[in-house]
Parts: C-alpha cells; structure tokens; sequence
C-alpha cells in the first residue's frame, strides 16, 4: 500500500494539482478582463489651489482603514490565521524527510530546516487547527456560514500534519501512520485546486491583478459582466 501512495498515485495527485491549478486560473482569468482607463481633463483656474488630501485627513484615512482590518478587528485571529499559514507551508517543502524523496524522485534539493522546529510548527498547526474547528462550531456568526466542505477541507488540511507527527514520534504503527502520512498528502494535493483551501494561491490573483479597494497592488482587471 505504501508503495502504491507514494509512488503512482502521488504521480496522479501531483498532476491533478497542477493541471487544477492551471484549469483554475484559467478560468477566473476568463472571468475577468482589463479594466478601461478613463482619461479626463479638469481645467483649475490659476488664482485657485489645486486640491489636494491634508496630513490630517490621509492620517485619518489609514486609521480609518486599519480600524476595518482583521488585524484591528479580531487581532486573536489574526495572529492565529498568520502563524497558521506560515507553519503550514514551510515544512512540506523544507523537512529534511520529504528533501529525501522529492531529490530521490526528481533530482531536485531545496533547503531543510531542522527536524526539531518542523515538528514545533507542526504543533502549531494542529493547534491552530483546533482553534478554527472550535471557533466554527461556538461562534454562532461562523457556524452560520459554515458547510460541510469547511470542515472538510480543514480535515484535509490537518490531516497529513497529524498523521506527519504521530509518525515521527512513533505514537502508533509506524508503517500504518507513514502510509496514511502520505495518503493523506495524495488527498490534500488532489483537494486544493477545487476547494476554498486553493485561496493561498488564488489570493495572490485577486488581491495583485483585480482593481478594488482591497487590492495590493494597481489592479488592471475587474469582473465581466
């Protein structure tokens, strides 16, 4: 079985990640399209100031815009959702263990980080995990919105680290955990192009090339009709 995840069907989930992605970003590309830019010409008189935003009032703006933020609003989880994000991408691709396979399989090596802090941010995601599973189920605002494909999804999501660390700590079979480790890997792989989980590369898209007030970066598009 072991042999089975780890090499044929993490070949299919690996495809199936990138060609979603691809199929994806294709898609909401198809959805949107470049934003007309509109020229005008005001013609001031020369006895008047050309108008222009004071210290105060662009002071006032960025409070403004602070006080509406995660950060300002809910700064709890705000901090819980960054320290989330950040251990959940940095050991999948730096563990020494999977430096070993993914340089076996491709030829390719990136840097390791030590066992000892991947297995520390491990922990932190499953705790983090276990603060959006309580936080979805006694906030009554979260439960109200939330589906079944929420909590699947943080299940797939939490899944390959809880197995990850019952196998690196020996807690049950080793054999049976590193398998289900790496089914689990398969799944998630195969589940992030086509679930809310694919935001952390979607993000990217929306907040840099879409135009809005919440965009990072100039923005050029805008949704289609």
């Amino acid at each position: 079985m072991y042999d089975f995840v780890s090499g044929p069907l993490l070949w299919l989930s690996g495809f199936i990640f990138v060609a979603g992605f691809i199929y994806r970003a294709f898609r909401l590309f198809r959805l949107t399209e470049k934003k007309d830019r509109v020229f005008c010409t005001v013609t001031i008189p020369k006895d008047k100031p050309v108008p222009s935003a004071s210290a105060e009032e662009m002071q006032l703006e960025k409070i403004a815009r602070f006080q509406n933020s995660l950060l300002s609003r809910h700064p709890v989880v705000f901090l819980v959702s960054a320290l989330f994000h950040a251990c959940i991408l940095l050991p999948p691709f730096f563990l020494m263990a999977h430096n070993v396979v993914l340089h076996s399989s491709l030829g390719i090596r990136l840097p390791a980080v030590p066992d000892g802090l991947a297995d520390f941010m491990t922990m932190i995601v499953l705790a983090c995990g276990l603060f959006f599973l309580v936080r979805r189920i006694t906030i009554p605002k979260v439960a109200s919105i939330s589906s079944g494909d929420d909590y699947g999804v943080l299940f797939l999501t939490i899944l390959p680290f809880l197995t990850g660390f019952f196998a690196y700590h020996q807690l049950f079979d080793y054999k049976a955990m590193l398998t289900m480790h790496v089914f689990a890997g398969d799944l998630l792989l195969i589940a992030l192009p086509f679930t809310k989980a694919g935001h952390m590369v979607f993000f990217f898209f929306t907040r840099l090339a879409m135009a809005g007030e919440n965009s990072m970066g100039r923005g050029n598009r805008i949704w289609s009709d």
